[in-house]
């Protein structure tokens, strides 16, 4: 039975984790890059992205630490996904409020789009989780232990 628990878990597990390595990525490129990406998005020099790419790297150890739970909190996944959501609803009146370069309107869109399947496959992962539990708990099983 422990071998199914964490089998319904891996889906999960490594769309955390794989969530926790893009916005790793995003954060340090952010971080050490800041100039480049600045100019990329066409945005004024002044710019500070500095903090939003710390907030990645805050994020993806969350991320990290919900991850290496055994078993998942479905709380912990659910906030994931949840905050997920929000960057894509934020990302989208963005586009049309900040005066990024073509470019820049791409790369902000393209994230977007990536931050949506990380939301969807964590949603998969709890939903499978959730369906395993409800199967356990009819046999009469202990889904938790």
């Amino acid at each position: 039975m422990e071998n199914t628990g964490k089998e319904r878990q891996q889906l999960l597990r490594m769309a955390l984790l794989a969530n926790a390595l893009f916005s790793t990525i995003s954060g340090l490129v952010l971080v050490f890059a800041q100039r480049w990406v600045v100019r990329l998005l066409g945005l004024p020099t002044a710019t500070d992205l500095i903090t939003l790419g710390i907030s990645l790297l805050v994020f993806a150890a969350v991320l990290v630490f919900f991850a290496r739970k055994n078993p998942i909190k479905l709380l912990d996944a659910w906030i994931a996904v949840i905050l997920d959501v929000a960057w894509v609803i934020g990302s989208y009146p963005i586009l049309f409020l900040v005066p990024f370069s073509t470019s820049g309107k791409w790369v902000v869109g393209i994230v977007a789009e990536v931050v949506t399947l990380f939301a969807l496959a964590q949603w998969l992962g709890i939903r499978r989780i959730r369906k395993g539990n409800i199967a356990l708990h009819r046999e009469g099983v202990d889904p938790v232990g």
